[in-house]
Protein backbone atom coordinates (compact mmCIF):
# COMPACT_ATOMS: atom_id res chain seq x y z
CA UNK A 1 0.00 0.00 0.00
CA UNK A 2 1.81 3.07 -1.25
CA UNK A 3 0.83 6.72 -1.51
CA UNK A 4 0.84 9.70 0.80
CA UNK A 5 -1.49 10.00 3.73
CA UNK A 6 -2.92 13.06 1.98
CA UNK A 7 -4.14 10.81 -0.81
CA UNK A 8 -5.51 8.40 1.79
CA UNK A 9 -7.62 11.19 3.30
CA UNK A 10 -5.60 11.23 6.53
CA UNK A 11 -4.65 14.90 6.48
CA UNK A 12 -7.09 17.58 7.55
CA UNK A 13 -8.95 19.46 4.83
CA UNK A 14 -10.64 22.25 6.76
CA UNK A 15 -12.40 23.53 3.65
CA UNK A 16 -14.42 20.30 3.54
CA UNK A 17 -15.29 20.24 7.23
CA UNK A 18 -17.92 22.05 9.27
CA UNK A 19 -15.36 23.28 11.84
CA UNK A 20 -15.96 20.26 14.06
CA UNK A 21 -12.69 20.74 15.92
CA UNK A 22 -13.88 24.23 16.94
CA UNK A 23 -17.17 22.90 18.30
CA UNK A 24 -16.97 19.33 19.56
CA UNK A 25 -14.03 19.25 22.03
CA UNK A 26 -14.14 20.89 25.42
CA UNK A 27 -11.13 22.83 26.66
CA UNK A 28 -10.18 24.63 29.84
CA UNK A 29 -8.30 27.87 30.31
CA UNK A 30 -4.64 26.89 30.45
CA UNK A 31 -1.33 27.40 28.67
CA UNK A 32 -3.00 25.78 25.63
CA UNK A 33 -6.27 27.75 25.62
CA UNK A 34 -7.05 31.26 26.77
CA UNK A 35 -10.64 30.46 27.77
CA UNK A 36 -12.94 27.70 28.96
CA UNK A 37 -15.17 26.13 26.33
CA UNK A 38 -17.70 23.37 27.04
CA UNK A 39 -18.06 20.42 24.68
CA UNK A 40 -20.46 20.73 21.75
CA UNK A 41 -20.45 24.50 21.85
CA UNK A 42 -18.87 26.63 19.13
CA UNK A 43 -15.73 28.53 20.09
CA UNK A 44 -16.49 32.26 20.32
CA UNK A 45 -13.77 32.84 17.73
CA UNK A 46 -15.69 30.80 15.15
CA UNK A 47 -17.35 32.99 12.53
CA UNK A 48 -20.55 32.40 10.60
CA UNK A 49 -18.55 31.20 7.60
CA UNK A 50 -17.02 28.50 9.85
CA UNK A 51 -13.60 30.15 9.80
CA UNK A 52 -11.59 31.23 12.81
CA UNK A 53 -11.49 34.98 13.34
CA UNK A 54 -8.03 34.79 14.95
CA UNK A 55 -6.51 32.00 12.87
CA UNK A 56 -3.47 34.06 11.91
CA UNK A 57 -2.68 34.92 15.53
CA UNK A 58 -3.72 31.89 17.57
CA UNK A 59 -0.44 31.55 19.46
CA UNK A 60 -0.05 35.18 20.58
CA UNK A 61 -3.72 35.28 21.58
CA UNK A 62 -3.29 32.24 23.84
CA UNK A 63 -4.59 29.37 21.70
CA UNK A 64 -1.53 27.21 20.85
CA UNK A 65 -3.67 24.13 21.51
CA UNK A 66 -5.68 24.98 18.40
CA UNK A 67 -2.53 25.28 16.30
CA UNK A 68 -1.32 21.79 17.16
CA UNK A 69 -4.66 19.97 16.96
CA UNK A 70 -4.81 17.35 14.20
CA UNK A 71 -7.96 15.45 13.28
CA UNK A 72 -6.07 13.24 10.77
CA UNK A 73 -8.79 13.96 8.22
CA UNK A 74 -11.66 12.86 10.44
CA UNK A 75 -13.39 16.22 10.09
CA UNK A 76 -13.99 16.01 6.37
CA UNK A 77 -14.81 12.30 6.62
CA UNK A 78 -17.61 12.95 9.10
CA UNK A 79 -18.81 16.08 7.31
CA UNK A 80 -18.78 14.82 3.72
CA UNK A 81 -19.03 11.02 3.95
CA UNK A 82 -20.82 10.08 7.15
CA UNK A 83 -23.32 12.95 6.90
CA UNK A 84 -23.23 13.58 3.15
CA UNK A 85 -22.39 17.28 3.47
CA UNK A 86 -25.15 18.13 5.94
CA UNK A 87 -24.18 21.08 8.14
CA UNK A 88 -24.58 20.40 11.87
CA UNK A 89 -26.25 23.80 12.18
CA UNK A 90 -29.17 22.60 10.04
CA UNK A 91 -30.92 20.70 12.83
CA UNK A 92 -30.32 19.54 16.38
CA UNK A 93 -30.55 15.82 15.58
CA UNK A 94 -27.78 16.03 12.98
CA UNK A 95 -25.63 18.05 15.38
CA UNK A 96 -26.06 15.54 18.20
CA UNK A 97 -25.10 12.60 16.01
CA UNK A 98 -22.22 14.39 14.31
CA UNK A 99 -20.73 15.55 17.61
CA UNK A 100 -20.87 11.98 18.96
CA UNK A 101 -19.27 10.46 15.87
CA UNK A 102 -16.43 12.95 15.36
CA UNK A 103 -14.15 11.90 18.28
CA UNK A 104 -14.62 8.24 17.34
CA UNK A 105 -13.73 8.95 13.71
CA UNK A 106 -10.67 10.88 14.81
CA UNK A 107 -9.39 7.86 16.73
CA UNK A 108 -9.96 5.60 13.73
CA UNK A 109 -8.17 8.00 11.42
CA UNK A 110 -5.26 8.31 13.84
CA UNK A 111 -4.89 4.52 13.81
CA UNK A 112 -5.00 4.55 10.00
CA UNK A 113 -2.26 7.22 9.99
CA UNK A 114 0.07 5.02 12.04
CA UNK A 115 -0.79 1.86 10.12
CA UNK A 116 -0.11 3.67 6.84
CA UNK A 117 3.37 4.58 8.07
CA UNK A 118 3.99 1.02 9.22
CA UNK A 119 2.99 -0.21 5.76
CA UNK A 120 5.47 2.17 4.14
CA UNK A 121 8.45 0.73 6.04
CA UNK A 122 10.54 -1.88 4.23
CA UNK A 123 11.41 -3.59 7.51
CA UNK A 124 7.75 -4.46 8.20
CA UNK A 125 7.48 -6.82 5.20
CA UNK A 126 7.16 -9.89 7.51
CA UNK A 127 3.86 -8.53 8.88
CA UNK A 128 2.74 -6.68 5.76
CA UNK A 129 -0.40 -8.75 5.22
CA UNK A 130 -1.41 -8.35 8.87
CA UNK A 131 -0.97 -4.59 8.59
CA UNK A 132 -3.01 -4.46 5.38
CA UNK A 133 -5.79 -6.48 6.99
CA UNK A 134 -5.84 -4.16 10.01
CA UNK A 135 -5.81 -1.06 7.80
CA UNK A 136 -8.63 -2.34 5.59
CA UNK A 137 -10.71 -3.41 8.59
CA UNK A 138 -10.49 0.02 10.22
CA UNK A 139 -10.97 1.80 6.90
CA UNK A 140 -14.22 -0.13 6.41
CA UNK A 141 -15.43 1.08 9.81
CA UNK A 142 -14.94 4.73 8.80
CA UNK A 143 -17.64 4.49 6.12
CA UNK A 144 -20.24 3.04 8.47
CA UNK A 145 -23.56 4.59 9.40
CA UNK A 146 -23.60 7.16 12.22
CA UNK A 147 -25.32 4.70 14.57
CA UNK A 148 -22.71 1.97 14.04
CA UNK A 149 -19.86 4.43 14.50
CA UNK A 150 -21.37 5.85 17.67
CA UNK A 151 -21.65 2.36 19.20
CA UNK A 152 -18.22 1.19 18.04
CA UNK A 153 -15.83 -0.40 20.56
CA UNK A 154 -12.88 1.86 19.77
CA UNK A 155 -10.78 0.51 22.64
CA UNK A 156 -10.72 -2.93 21.02
CA UNK A 157 -9.76 -1.40 17.67
CA UNK A 158 -6.91 0.47 19.30
CA UNK A 159 -5.68 -2.56 21.25
CA UNK A 160 -5.55 -4.78 18.17
CA UNK A 161 -3.90 -2.14 15.98
CA UNK A 162 -1.40 -1.12 18.64
CA UNK A 163 -0.18 -4.70 19.03
CA UNK A 164 0.75 -4.66 15.35
CA UNK A 165 2.27 -1.18 15.57
CA UNK A 166 4.51 -2.21 18.46
CA UNK A 167 5.69 -5.16 16.37
CA UNK A 168 6.26 -2.88 13.38
CA UNK A 169 8.29 -0.53 15.56
CA UNK A 170 10.53 -3.36 16.76
CA UNK A 171 11.14 -4.55 13.21
CA UNK A 172 11.87 -1.04 11.93
CA UNK A 173 14.23 -0.09 14.75
CA UNK A 174 16.05 -3.43 14.70
CA UNK A 175 16.64 -3.01 10.97
CA UNK A 176 18.77 0.10 11.54
CA UNK A 177 20.76 -0.91 14.62
CA UNK A 178 20.71 -2.19 18.16
CA UNK A 179 17.40 -1.52 19.88
CA UNK A 180 17.41 1.32 22.37
CA UNK A 181 15.81 1.33 25.83
CA UNK A 182 12.07 1.21 26.40
CA UNK A 183 10.69 4.25 28.25
CA UNK A 184 7.07 3.47 27.39
CA UNK A 185 4.67 5.61 29.45
CA UNK A 186 7.42 7.26 31.53
CA UNK A 187 6.84 10.61 33.22
CA UNK A 188 9.68 12.89 32.14
CA UNK A 189 7.82 16.18 32.49
CA UNK A 190 10.29 19.03 32.82
CA UNK A 191 13.25 16.63 32.91
CA UNK A 192 16.78 17.78 32.09
CA UNK A 193 17.56 15.53 29.12
CA UNK A 194 20.17 17.66 27.41
CA UNK A 195 22.32 15.55 25.11
CA UNK A 196 20.43 12.36 26.03
CA UNK A 197 20.89 9.28 23.87
CA UNK A 198 17.46 8.09 22.75
CA UNK A 199 18.62 6.41 19.56
CA UNK A 200 16.16 3.69 18.52
CA UNK A 201 14.45 4.03 21.91
CA UNK A 202 10.76 3.46 22.61
CA UNK A 203 9.15 6.73 23.68
CA UNK A 204 5.54 5.64 23.15
CA UNK A 205 3.24 7.72 25.30
CA UNK A 206 6.13 9.28 27.23
CA UNK A 207 5.34 12.58 28.97
CA UNK A 208 8.02 15.00 27.81
CA UNK A 209 6.08 18.18 28.49
CA UNK A 210 8.51 21.10 28.95
CA UNK A 211 11.46 18.68 28.99
CA UNK A 212 14.89 20.03 28.06
CA UNK A 213 15.96 17.94 25.07
CA UNK A 214 18.57 20.34 23.70
CA UNK A 215 21.08 18.40 21.66
CA UNK A 216 19.38 15.07 22.37
CA UNK A 217 19.74 12.24 19.86
CA UNK A 218 16.31 10.82 19.01
CA UNK A 219 17.27 9.29 15.68
CA UNK A 220 15.11 6.33 14.73
CA UNK A 221 13.18 6.46 18.02
CA UNK A 222 9.53 5.43 18.27
CA UNK A 223 7.62 8.59 19.19
CA UNK A 224 4.08 7.22 19.03
CA UNK A 225 1.89 9.46 21.17
CA UNK A 226 4.81 11.10 23.02
CA UNK A 227 3.64 14.36 24.62
CA UNK A 228 6.27 16.96 23.73
CA UNK A 229 4.26 20.12 24.42
CA UNK A 230 6.68 22.90 25.23
CA UNK A 231 9.69 20.59 25.08
CA UNK A 232 12.95 22.26 24.06
CA UNK A 233 14.26 20.49 20.95
CA UNK A 234 16.93 23.04 20.08
CA UNK A 235 19.71 21.21 18.27
CA UNK A 236 18.05 17.82 18.78
CA UNK A 237 18.21 15.18 16.05
CA UNK A 238 14.87 13.58 15.14
CA UNK A 239 15.87 12.20 11.75
CA UNK A 240 14.51 8.78 10.97
CA UNK A 241 12.00 8.86 13.85
CA UNK A 242 9.11 6.43 13.61
CA UNK A 243 5.47 7.45 14.07
CA UNK A 244 6.23 11.13 14.55
CA UNK A 245 3.44 13.57 13.65
CA UNK A 246 3.43 17.18 12.52
CA UNK A 247 1.27 18.01 15.55
CA UNK A 248 4.05 16.83 17.86
CA UNK A 249 6.56 19.11 16.17
CA UNK A 250 4.10 22.01 16.26
CA UNK A 251 3.60 21.50 20.00
CA UNK A 252 7.32 21.56 20.81
CA UNK A 253 9.95 24.28 20.59
CA UNK A 254 12.96 24.00 18.32
CA UNK A 255 15.42 26.02 16.32
CA UNK A 256 17.25 26.07 13.00
CA UNK A 257 19.58 23.35 14.25
CA UNK A 258 16.81 20.89 15.09
CA UNK A 259 17.02 18.06 12.57
CA UNK A 260 13.64 16.72 11.48
CA UNK A 261 12.55 14.19 8.84
CA UNK A 262 12.22 15.69 5.36
CA UNK A 263 8.48 15.02 5.04
CA UNK A 264 7.63 17.43 7.86
CA UNK A 265 7.31 21.21 7.88
CA UNK A 266 9.50 23.18 10.27
CA UNK A 267 7.08 25.02 12.59
CA UNK A 268 6.94 28.79 12.10
CA UNK A 269 7.54 29.50 15.78
CA UNK A 270 10.91 27.67 15.84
Amino acid sequence: MKGSRTNLGLRADCSSCFALCCVVPAFAASSDFAIDKPAHRACPNLQGDLRCSIHASLRPKGFPGCVVYDCFGAGQQVSQVTFFGRDWRADAATAEQMFAVFPIMRQLHELLWYLAEALSLEATRPIYLDLVEAFDRIKALTVGEPESLRDLDVDTCRRDANALLVWASELARAAVGILGPDYRGADLIGADLRGADFRRAVLRGVLLVAADLRGADLTEADLTGADVRGANLNGADLTGCFFLTQAQLDAANGDEFTAIPSMFVRPEHW
